[in-house]
Order: C-alpha cells, then structure tokens, then sequence
C-alpha cells in the first residue's frame, strides 16, 4: 500500500481505520477484521470513548500472530480538558494505558479548543480557557516533551486552520507533523493543502464519505457524497463502490484518509480502494463537483457563553 513519509523517513500506511462513533462492543472486532483484512493503520481518539476497545482488538491481532506492534500504525489525540502543560503527559499516559501499548507512532490535538480541566464537553462559559489562559503554544511545547519522552514517535495537531499552525511554526523547535481534517469532494481544503506542502505538514482526512450524522435534524437536508451524479458516475466507469471512488480521491492527491466502519465487508471495500487509480479526467470531475460543504462545522464549541468564535477553526 501507498505511503506518507515523515521527515524522518518513518512512514504511515495512507489508508486507516477510523474509530469515530465506532460504538462499545462493536469496535474490537472492527479493529480486528480491519487488520486481519490487511490495514496497517489505525486513526483513535480519548474523546471517541473505545481505546481500551481498540487496544483489545490490537492484541487480540497480535495474539493470533495477524500482526506485530511495529507492523500497526496508532494515532491519537489530546482531548480539549488537557491542555495545559500539566495535563497533556497524564493524557496520554491514560490514552496509552487503554491501548495498551508503551507508545504511540502519532499523538495530535484534537481541536485548537480548551477546556478546563475534567470538561467533557463544555458549555458554560466557566467551563472554558481561553487562549490567553492556555496558548496554543503551551500546549505544543508539552506535545513536544512527550516525543522526547519516547511516548510517541510523532506528533502533529487536528483541525488547524494555516493561521493556528503559524502560530505553532514561529516558535521554533519541532513543527506539526500531520494536521487532521475534515477533507472531501465538497470540501477539497485547497488553501490548507497548500499551506500544509510548503510547510512539509502531512494531512489526513477526516469524514472521507462526508458525517451528515454528526449534525443535528435541522441539518437532515445536507448534501449527500455518495449519492452526488458526479461520484457516481465515476464508480459505474471504474466497476467500484462511491464511497471507493471518495477514498481514492484522498489517496490520488498523496493525503492519508481513515474511513470508519464496523462492518465487515466494508472494511474489506474501502481497503481495496487503495487500488483504484482515478485519472485526470475524474480528478477534475470533482474538482469541479459545484457544491461546498463542510459537514462537522464546528459550532458546538462556538455557540453560547464560548470565548471561541468559527474563525479560530476555519480558514
């Protein structure tokens, strides 16, 4: 399979399983046929609630000898109550105890957001540190601290816009690795994809066939991917599934994508959507898809009493 490199010539499989609102009691067996199909790569997060699942389904891999530690790649994020200096190590140190590993190869930040300590969600005003109480740049430089410390190999960051990952790049010392996003037809990202290559930031997308259930009802309306004329035409040219055909779009352009599923027989379909090659003609197909979108808008951190606004998050 395909592959990123990182500057320090270690590698990630472009292609992932993602665990997002993979639910308790169906993601162990997931992760499992995700590796026993042939994935390298899983994408989890503390705030997904699963990691001592996902670690159950990674060794019950490695027990039946699918896989090795060092042949799985493991990414996960720093939720928004541990931003602070102080917080981030005990973070991961609970990350990686329900893994059940001794490392991670990628550790990023979730969300350029803070919350106080213990929030799960906040709301209420009191509930939030603002980027005076807790800068960026607080939080980057314990991110770095925990890759001297050998807890992860990389680490990166998640829904930055170009301005917060400045922020992060004038500081010196170690740049964002990999920047997490949400990336699809409808939103292509082309101003961060550009910022990203010139600053050597890899990118992984997020909501690869779009999230239309991470919305509210009022948003039952949205567009549909798998769905669109265009996507589907492609699939029909090609004998392969939509979502396939939107796989394949991350991949041509060289960006790690992390479909989720439990199933599976799509866990096996959305794998052999390494294999797809889409040429230039469907490349500007859906470049020129005529509708944009952006389905995790990110207004449950910005309604209400919170000190945060769309802007700190979108370009």
């Amino acid at each position: 399979m395909q592959k990123v490199t990182f500057k320090n010539g270690d590698t990630m499989p472009i292609l992932g399983l993602g665990t997002w609102k993979s639910k308790p009691g169906e993601v162990r067996q997931a992760v499992y046929w995700a590796l026993e199909a042939g994935y390298r790569h899983i994408d989890c997060a503390a705030i997904y609630g699963n990691e001592k699942e996902v670690g159950e389904g990674l060794a019950d891999a490695i027990a039946d000898k699918i896989v090795t530690r060092s042949e799985v790649f493991i990414t996960s994020k720093l939720w928004n109550d541990s931003h602070r200096l102080e917080d981030v190590g005990p973070a991961l140190d609970k990350t990686l105890q329900d893994l059940g590993l001794d490392h991670l190869d990628l550790y990023l930040i979730h969300w350029p957001i803070a919350f106080k300590h213990g929030v799960g969600f906040a709301t209420l005003r009191e509930e939030f540190f603002t980027y005076k109480d807790v800068p960026l740049t607080q939080t980057w430089s314990a991110m770095q601290e925990q890759k001297a410390l050998g807890k992860t190999k990389h680490i990166g960051v998640s829904n930055f816009n170009s301005r917060k990952l400045q922020e992060l790049l004038d500081m010196g010392g170690e740049s964002p690795e990999m920047n997490q996003i949400e990336m699809h037809p409808f939103l292509p990202q082309d101003k961060l994809v550009q910022f990203s290559r010139e600053n050597h930031i890899l990118l992984t997308a997020y909501s690869p066939l779009g999230s239309p259930d991470s919305r509210a009802e009022k948003h039952k309306n949205d567009p549909k991917l798998l769905s669109n004329p265009v996507v589907k035409e492609i699939a029909k040219k090609h004998g392969v599934s939509e979502g396939q055909v939107l796989i394949a779009w991350s991949i041509a352009r060289n960006i790690v994508v992390i479909p989720k599923s439990v199933n599976q027989s799509r866990i096996t379909e959305n794998l052999k959507a390494a294999d797809i090659k889409l040429d230039d003609h469907d490349m500007m197909e859906l470049k020129d898809i005529g509708i944009s979108h952006r389905f995790v808008d990110g207004t449950f951190f910005t309604q209400g009493s919170s000190p945060y606004n769309l802007s700190d998050l979108w370009e």
